[in-house]
């Protein structure tokens, strides 16, 4: 909490972490700008806490509830609409939470093989299609891992590219740990396709 109090009069928008809705009240209490769920407001109060807010709020998919990264199934079955955006808005409307303040977090590495990470990223138009913006969080992930043999500190290209292919697919957000490394090359991707 003296972090997220200090930052409340900095310029950028500050996201929080959690799934319990006793943190979601104080950090937006202290100035949050959205919170990040990975529960996709299924907790019981977390949709209230939010919903008694103007804040943005990003709802994850996850593919077995609570299931350890690293036990994903062996199989999974996903699409669009397994997102947690069309049940969780359909909630989240009710109390009060408009569309224009959800995110979707398709979840990658929750839950997932390298095999479902890999499917969703190929697909992720199809989730951007839902039209609310789709944050993706490549960085790092033990996926990269599997596919690089490189540890977690060893992953900026591999997160780089992620990233950019997420972006190629239409992720309006991405969750980084190198940030000048992301948006120097997210620069070069906007200026190939004639953006500032």
């Amino acid at each position: 909490m003296p972090v997220l109090e200090g930052l409340a009069d900095c310029a950028a928008p500050l996201s929080v972490d959690t799934a319990k809705p006793e943190v979601m009240k104080a950090a937006l209490a202290a100035g949050a700008s959205m919170i990040n769920d990975i529960s996709a407001l299924r907790v019981p109060g977390t949709l209230e806490a939010v919903a008694a807010s103007d804040a943005g709020v990003c709802l994850m998919h996850m593919q077995a509830s609570r299931a350890p990264c690293s036990k994903a199934p062996a199989t999974a079955t996903w699409s669009p609409r397994s997102l947690p955006s069309s049940g969780a808005r359909r909630r989240g409307a009710r109390r009060g939470i408009a569309r224009e303040r959800i995110v979707i977090d398709p979840g990658f590495g929750f839950g997932k093989t390298v095999a479902h990470n890999f499917d969703l990223l190929r697909n992720l138009d199809r989730v951007a299609a839902l039209g609310l913006p789709v944050l993706a969080g490549w960085s790092r992930k033990s996926t990269l891992g599997a596919i690089t043999g490189r540890a977690a500190d060893h992953r900026l290209a591999a997160s780089v590219a992620a990233a950019l292919l997420a972006v190629e697919r239409g992720a309006r957000i991405v969750r980084v740990h190198d940030v000048a490394a992301t948006r120097d090359a997210l620069a070069v991707l906007a200026a190939l396709q004639g953006n500032r």
